[in-house]
């Protein structure tokens, strides 16, 4: 009977571990999650001001001037 309550208290011990682990684990994750919507919308404000810059900065074919040889 001993023996069977020590496997109790083991597992019940592990169990509790097991549960910290997964809240420590959980809180990680939702602190990632939260860095991750924030990159994304800095991103997406970059890649908005690289394609509001980016037609002023290529010149037209017709503004180019002709190669050398020409």
């Amino acid at each position: 009977m001993e023996a069977l309550e020590q496997r109790i208290e083991a597992l019940e011990a592990k169990n509790a571990f097991q549960e910290d682990l997964i809240e420590q684990l959980n809180q990680e994750i939702t602190i990632h999650q939260a860095a991750i919507a924030e990159m994304k919308e800095h991103l997406h404000l970059v890649a908005q001001r690289v394609k509001d810059m980016a037609p002023s900065n290529v010149m037209k074919a017709e503004d180019e001037p002709p190669p050398p040889h020409y």
